[in-house]
């Protein structure tokens, strides 16, 4: 059976590019390995370059455009959209805050432009506030530099990037505290990276643990200093943005390839019980597959539609946080339970290390821990919906 979901036709990434990076993606996760050779073609695509102006040397591809082609590489090789994804954050947030009249990332894009390969280095153990605070110290130096000392962890795309985006907290008045959002260099001295990553799924990614050790930002990318808490900075917005709708639209295309592969399971198995005719025929089985069409089929334009509103600079206020954990909720969600179907199907041959199912349900478990996870999406909503509750 041929794919059901066939290359859109001005898609960047043709069907032959897709079967070459799906063809390696199993020998990546069984080696633990960064997909180099993924990363050589999609670069050489200008893949990297999409949210950079046309007239700057990028593709001038808007979030909608971009969440697609995401969407699309990740039915081929989920651990490399996901690499892939942090950096396409950071040039997604330059994209959208220049659309909105903030040139502060303009650097970001040239540097892409350029070939620079851009992470994120926020995440930190224990701190469930994300971008609200964070537990890395930033240390003020003379003439606005700051250095960084901390741990940073899932530093996706460890053995690549050459930016890398840092924040930590500057206690240096402690009556007026500040987050500083900033970017290092490969070269920067004063960080390490333990090669610590050996993971259940998503093993291509490389998200090593990065320790920062006083490297230093130079003032001209300090990027912003913001206070700690619930802020309504365009940079906040474009980072949540930008994050919650391509993490969403990385595991919807997990949920389209099991779809696939489920329908292909349900030809190709027999059953002896049904007297030798494929299980296509069987009803049980035709219910977990049209199940899975069911919900996979309302996810995209969802994203797309959400993705759209970002590039038109819709007005949706305080109503753009519950919209953006919402879509990031219901896709991961909807992922794991596209690919719950998809093996039932399967059967018991999932269970073979050589199984692409078995891989898609290693990586689809990861969707469940990126921000925002469940409790806290809940709590957004509840607090648009009901409002928050009274301290007592």
């Amino acid at each position: 059976m041929s794919d059901s979901f066939s290359q859109p036709v001005d898609s960047l990434l043709c069907d032959e590019l897709l079967e070459r990076i799906r063809s390696r993606a199993a020998g990546y996760d069984r080696d633990n390995r960064f997909p180099d050779e993924d990363l050589a073609e999609l670069r050489a695509l200008g893949y990297l370059r999409m949210f950079a102006p046309l007239h700057a040397g990028g593709l001038g591809f808007g979030l909608e455009r971009v969440a697609a082609e995401h969407q699309r590489l990740a039915t081929a090789a989920p651990a490399t959209a996901l690499a892939l994804t942090m950096h396409l954050v950071w040039t997604g947030v330059a994209h959208a805050l220049s659309a909105r009249g903030d040139d502060s990332l303009a650097f970001v894009l040239s540097d892409a432009v350029e070939g620079n390969i851009f992470a994120f280095g926020n995440s930190e153990a224990g701190n469930d506030l994300v971008l609200q605070d964070s537990n890395t110290v930033a240390e003020p130096q003379p003439g606005g530099a700051y250095r960084f000392r901390g741990t940073k962890i899932f530093t996706t795309m460890s053995p690549v990037w050459t930016r890398l985006g840092v924040f930590g907290r500057d206690d240096s008045d402690p009556a007026h505290p500040l987050l500083v959002h900033a970017f290092l260099t490969r070269e920067t001295p004063g960080y390490r990276i333990e090669a610590d990553w050996d993971t259940l799924g998503m093993r291509a990614t490389q998200s090593h643990t990065t320790i920062l050790e006083g490297a230093e930002a130079p003032a001209d990318r300090v990027i912003r200093k913001l206070a700690p808490g619930p802020n309504g900075d365009p940079l906040v917005f474009a980072i949540f943005a930008n994050f919650e709708i391509l993490m969403a639209a990385v595991y919807t295309g997990i949920g389209e390839r099991a779809l696939v592969l489920a329908v292909e399971a349900a030809h190709r198995r027999t059953s002896k019980r049904f007297g030798g005719r494929p299980y296509a025929h069987d009803p049980d089985i035709r219910w977990k597959v049209a199940e899975a069409g069911i919900a996979q089929d309302g996810i995209a334009p969802q994203i797309s539609t959400l993705a759209a509103d970002v590039d038109r600079l819709a007005p949706h206020g305080a109503a753009w946080f519950p919209k953006l954990v919402g879509v990031k909720v219901r896709a991961t969600e909807n992922a794991r339970f596209v690919v719950d179907q998809a093996i039932r199907v399967n059967g018991g041959s999932t269970m073979a290390n050589s199984s692409e199912l078995g891989r898609l349900y290693r990586d689809v478990l990861a969707g469940i821990f990126h921000p925002s996870d469940g409790e806290s999406a809940h709590a957004t909503v509840a607090n648009s919906l009901l409002g928050p509750v009274p301290e007592s």
